[in-house]
């Protein structure tokens, strides 16, 4: 029999190796042409791998988080609660300035500090093991809440439906299945037959490095587009539905997503084309009443410049504007998928009724 050689979907994008000590990763910035697994141990490491993307998406942004405060408590020498609970404060403040926009970030870091602060009673030792309770807890749980918003994804669509996506919002995002992908995912174990289009997703390329990468190792119909050719798809009836994720939701239902988005929102509603948001309701923060409010990370002007480039493809000294991600008006917006549900205008109130939020 002919060994099959592995490919990016045999490998978690993210875990937590008890044995080792260690957060496990593939390095998304060396994919698709190699599958290189990185062993973290130090919280400097797991902070410079969220920075540079190497870890990305903001489910698997959580989990690394939620792993790296994890490690980092173990090297927390004391048995003095009250000191234990001050280092722990520190390290998660360092972990919470690697990025600022997805959410998931700080809410898997306030998720584990409240293990510790609700157990402050007890030793540090019992402190420790919850905490890594809790790590692998929200890691399980990502896999079961993908692939929820997936079920509640595929009553929107019908077998042999083009769909359209952009950036990485699959599994190289998350534990398993995506959020924005994981309809496709179970649409291709159910023999849905999905003509799947990926916008390459400038500047950093990680639709066409990551999501068309591993729809195509998952055996789906996927075609790569450059982002401007989203309107000519639409335009020509190939596509019935755009599936995006996101990194936070506002309270009126305005989202930030890598930047692109707003753009793919427009065309589709140029073109009567339904977008729904796939978003768990961890990245909803209803602290936040619009998307003006929501921090846009601005990333170095390289990536536009130079990256992915043999040679500067711009000329030296010219001023470069690169946000990571852009908002998308919750009124382009068809209805935001969760795993609770499915959430449609007017957002504020299926969001209070759907996360049980007092007005």
């Amino acid at each position: 029999m002919e060994k099959r050689e592995k490919s990016i979907l045999d490998y978690e994008t993210v875990s937590l190796d008890l044995e080792h000590h260690a957060l496990v990763i593939i390095d998304q910035t060396q994919l698709p042409g190699k599958i290189e697994m990185l062993s973290l141990t130090d919280i400097k490491d797991i902070w410079e791998a969220i920075r540079l993307l190497k870890v990305r998406g903001a489910p698997a942004i959580g989990v690394a988080a939620a792993a790296g405060i994890y490690l980092a408590a173990e090297k927390i020498h004391t048995e003095d609660t009250q000191v234990f609970y001050r280092e722990f404060q520190q390290a998660k403040k360092y972990l919470a300035t690697s990025r600022p926009t997805a959410v998931n970030l700080f809410w898997a870091l306030d998720r584990m500090e409240n293990v510790v602060r609700t157990h402050l009673t007890e030793s540090v030792a019992n402190i420790r093991s919850l905490l890594q309770k809790e790590a692998v807890r929200i890691h399980d749980e990502d896999i079961e809440v993908c692939r929820k918003i997936g079920e509640y994804a595929l009553e929107l669509v019908k077998p042999g439906d083009g769909l359209l996506t952009h950036c990485n919002a699959g599994q190289l995002a998350t534990v398993k299945y995506g959020t924005a992908t994981a309809p496709m995912y179970l649409g291709k174990e159910r023999g849905y037959d999905f003509h799947i289009f990926a916008d390459e997703t400038r500047p950093l390329l990680q639709g066409a490095r990551l999501t068309a990468a591993e729809l195509h190792a998952a055996g789906m119909d996927v075609t790569l587009i450059c982002d401007n050719m989203s309107a000519s798809v639409m335009k020509k009836g190939l596509v019935q539905a755009v599936f995006v994720g996101c990194d936070r939701v506002a309270a009126n239902g305005d989202t930030a997503n890598k930047i692109g988005t707003s753009v793919v929102a427009c065309v589709a509603k140029q073109y009567g084309v339904p977008l729904y948001v796939c978003a768990p309701t961890s990245t909803i923060d209803m602290t936040l009443e619009t998307g003006e409010e929501i921090p846009i990370e601005e990333r170095a002007p390289e990536e536009i410049t130079e990256m992915w480039y043999q040679a500067r493809m711009a000329p030296e000294s010219v001023k470069v504007y690169n946000p990571c991600f852009d908002v998308t008006d919750h009124d382009l917006i068809t209805a935001i998928i969760t795993e609770k549900g499915i959430a449609r205008p007017p957002y504020r109130q299926a969001f209070e009724k759907m996360l049980q939020v007092t007005p």
